[in-house]
């Protein structure tokens, strides 16, 4: 283990014995428009006490020019993640002037430089333990503590932090803001941004509170923000959450900015929430986007309560902040915002991931064993997202909601400002449910794995046998034609056959409401009636139940490919609600690309254009729904070229009615008509010039790595892996565009390669960048011997390597299970 990973051990054992009083930290990044400077000073004060003379600070940076211990400097003892520290008495005060670095990876304190007008811009990312990138801190957790920030930064930029300014005195170039100091908090959820951010302000108030609320983005993103939509939805947030929740929003102002080349959808930074800029859209966007954007405003909000208020002590119960925001963002859009059907997409889409995660063989429980940094990175997943919030959506209706918030409450009020742990927050729900949750930990939090639940010969037949309480819908044809629930049962089960007694229906619907975590099966008389009459169902939230079903059914190897095919070319085109839209959509695609052989592959690679190209042309104009179908036909036109003059004359202006070629969607096209050898380097220059910007740059080297030929191929593999100076998303472009077209002709030359290259560029690279390289090269081969070999000689690499690995080998067996048996 590098001293750059921190275990479960070590931390306890530190915060055991040190608890930290007080942090003030200085940055001085009055250079970082200077694009040659590679770091900034940085200088941290910390005070503590010590029941031991022997401790270390963490400090990823470039240097540690000095260390000072109780008012005497001392030898510098630093390894290039920690700082030794010895001599301490009871009550100390350190302090350490260092360099940190500026990233370009998205880690600790990311510098972008805009294309459009020059400035730069500046913003920190530290979950899960990023902070010791910008200052010297005891990086976990459970060691909270308010902090005092300090900022010079070039004069007229905006300057942000949790708090807000305190003092802020001009010195001719450049500004010193000092902040207020923060409430305890972890180190993961301190923030920092600075630049010339384009802000929008409001305020929120609720009785005798009054919060200041902020929208800040991009100068050169400024027409595309629509603060005033934000900022509805953060408000009917607030009232929620004040509501349900009886606790005063506590961290005194609710900033929201959007950044550039985001490696998350969005962090709970308290008073300062970080989002990708993705949230920025800069033409239409569907209904299923706003939505989603929503979604995310409202989980990172609940994170001000579950996580920020009250944190895990380790990543173990990492849980305890994500499940819960997870749906409770699902819960308040349901019920706050217009996005009434938000549980549509969480059934669909959420828990599409969570199926997926928990049937890989390195899945884990909901409250997982996470033994070091390295595995907590990994472990922002399908699990403690999407499976937690499915199953805290069952422990609400198996206690009661009002009995679940009271719980809740008292939580929060007994621990805040605290770290806690899993029995902690069973006290506080047993309390007030009267149920001993005990078992139901143990059999929802601490297990692995997914049920699947079948409905034959009066019963339902459950694998990996848990309890649940379901209801079984049965749903008829009415005197329109619509299939429409006539009757609902609801009833426990816990063992593999629980008998049934039914009437019949022409469609029997296990798990109706979506009320349990588990995949169901549609029994072969409702199967018949569903691929005949699936657009006849009017309830979305069934239909997105029926959908998930017949997707995993797909990816079981249970429902021929072919056949999930042809339900979505025949029932997509009718489908009103734009999450199932895009989900379908989405998963036709992947469909075709992975689980089917070559030979029929190909006949559905040039079928679904055409499906794709003629709806796009009837869809209403200017609706989601075209919008969506002009995406799908971009997306399989990068594997299909026969419609490459049409697309040519769509971007020259021969577009449907009502369809806006925005600059996504201009590229997305481009793109396409690259993979498919249509477009010239020439060509691509083109739309660069109308989109010089940071997403066109980001467009164009995609599309550049999409060409199909050798040396492209080969030039785009050189930078993937030897370019350091690659950003994020730069890197993630070249990547995807390497993989464009799915010409494994063109790419499987670099099989050995990429086995051969994992543990340097593991141990070189950040985890985050290595992350994309290992993900998102991993060879897509007709065999896994290649793996088997790799995997078998290396089994002392590293755990979150091995992970990875291992997860991308069981896709590609699950891939090769689904085609031989087509």
């Amino acid at each position: 283990m590098t001293t750059a990973n921190l275990s479960r051990s070590e931390t306890a054992a530190r915060s055991a014995a040190v608890t930290v009083g007080d942090y003030r930290v200085e940055l001085d990044l009055s250079g970082a428009p200077d694009q040659r400077r590679a770091g900034f000073p940085t200088t941290t004060t910390v005070e503590f006490t010590a029941a031991t003379d022997r401790t270390w600070l963490d400090f990823l940076g470039l240097s540690v020019e000095s260390v000072t211990v109780n008012g005497v400097e001392v030898e510098v003892d630093y390894d290039g993640a920690r700082i030794g520290l010895s001599g301490l008495a009871a009550s100390n005060v350190v302090v350490v002037r260092g360099t940190g670095a500026y990233s370009r990876s998205g880690e600790g304190l990311h510098r972008f430089l805009d294309p459009v007008d020059g400035a730069t811009y500046l913003y920190t990312q530290y979950e899960p333990a990023d902070a010791r990138r910008v200052f010297a801190c005891f990086e976990q957790p459970d060691m909270k503590a308010p902090f005092t920030f300090t900022v010079t930064a070039p004069a007229g930029w905006e300057v942000l932090s949790n708090r807000p300014a305190a003092v802020t005195e001009a010195d001719g170039a450049n500004q010193r803001v000092e902040f207020s100091p923060t409430l305890p908090i972890s180190t993961y959820i301190t923030v920092i941004a600075a630049g010339p951010y384009h802000r929008v302000e409001s305020v929120w108030a609720r009785g005798e509170l009054t919060i200041p609320l902020g929208v800040y983005c991009r100068a050169s993103l400024a027409r595309y923000l629509d603060a005033d939509t934000v900022l509805e939805v953060t408000k009917q947030g607030l009232d929620f959450f004040a509501e349900q929740f009886d606790y005063p929003y506590p961290w005194g102002k609710y900033d929201q900015i959007f950044v550039p080349e985001y490696n998350l959808g969005a962090m709970e930074n308290p008073g300062l929430v970080t989002f990708t800029e993705a949230y920025v859209f800069r033409g239409a966007a569907t209904a299923a986007q706003y939505e989603g954007r929503a979604n995310t405003i409202l989980h990172e909000m609940a994170h001000m309560w579950f996580g920020d208020l009250v944190t895990m002590v380790w990543w173990d119960d990492l849980w305890l902040k994500e499940s819960f925001a997870d749906y409770m963002g699902a819960l308040a859009s349901a019920e706050a915002t217009e996005w009434t059907d938000a549980w549509v997409a969480f059934a669909n889409r959420r828990k599409a991931w969570a199926y997926l995660q928990d049937q890989l063989p390195t899945t884990h429980p909901i409250v997982a064993d996470i033994t070091d940094l390295e595995a907590a990175k990994l472990n922002f997943d399908g699990i403690t997202y999407a499976k937690g919030a499915s199953v805290l959506k069952q422990l609400v209706a198996y206690v009661g909601r009002a009995e679940f918030f009271t719980g809740v409450r008292r939580y929060f009020r007994a621990h805040a400002f605290g770290n806690t742990t899993l029995a902690d927050l069973l006290t506080e729900l047993s309390a007030d449910s009267g149920r001993d949750l005990a078992d139901w930990a143990r059999a929802w939090l601490q297990t692995t794995g997914v049920s699947t639940l079948t409905l034959t010969d009066g019963e339902i037949v459950q694998t990996d046998p848990r309890p649940h309480r379901l209801a079984v819908g049965l749903y008829d044809f009415d005197s329109a034609g619509d299939l429409v629930l006539r009757e609902r049962t609801e009833l426990d089960i816990a063992d593999e056959r629980t008998p049934v007694t039914l009437a019949p229906a022409a469609l029997r619907l296990l798990n109706d409401g979506d009320l349990t975590y588990a995949k169901v099966r549609l029994d072969p008389d409702s199967l018949a009636t569903v691929e005949t009459s699936l657009d006849r169902v009017t309830d979305p939230l069934a239909r997105g139940l029926i959908w998930s079903a017949l997707w995993n059914a797909v990816r079981d190897g249970e429902l021929a490919a072919d056949r999930y095919l042809r339900m979505a070319r025949a029932f997509a085109p009718a489908e009103t609600n734009m999450a199932l839209l895009t989900a379908v959509l989405a998963n036709a695609a992947f469909t075709i690309g992975h689980y089917l052989p070559a030979p029929a592959r190909d006949t559905w690679r040039a079928d679904w254009l055409e499906s794709c190209w003629t709806t796009l042309h009837s869809a209403e104009p200017g609706s989601g729904a075209q919008l969506a179908w002009a995406r799908a036909s971009a997306a399989a036109a990068s594997v299909d070229g026969h419609r490459a003059d049409d697309i040519r004359a769509l971007l020259a202006g021969k577009t449907p009615a009502g369809l806006a070629l925005d600059p996504d969607l201009r590229w997305s096209l481009w793109t396409a008509l690259a993979a498919t050898g249509h477009a010239s380097a020439a060509d691509l220059a083109a739309p660069l010039e109308h989109d010089d910007t940071a997403s066109g740059r980001t467009a164009h080297l995609r599309a550049l790595a999409a060409r199909p030929q050798p040396q492209v191929k080969a030039e785009a593999w050189d930078a993937a892996l030897g370019d350091t100076t690659l950003s994020n998303d730069h890197l993630d472009a070249i990547i995807d565009g390497f993989r464009a077209g799915g010409r494994r002709d063109l790419i499987e030359r670099y099989d050995d390669a990429y086995f051969a290259a994992l543990r340097a560029v593991w141990e070189q690279r950040s985890i985050e960048i290595a992350r994309r390289i290992v993900v998102g090269l991993f060879p897509a081969a007709n065999t896994l011997d290649a793996v088997d070999r790799w995997l078998a000689a290396n089994p002392e690499a590293p755990r979150a390597l091995l992970r990875l690995v291992i997860e991308q080998r069981d896709h590609l067996a699950r891939d090769l299970r689904v085609r031989a048996r087509i």
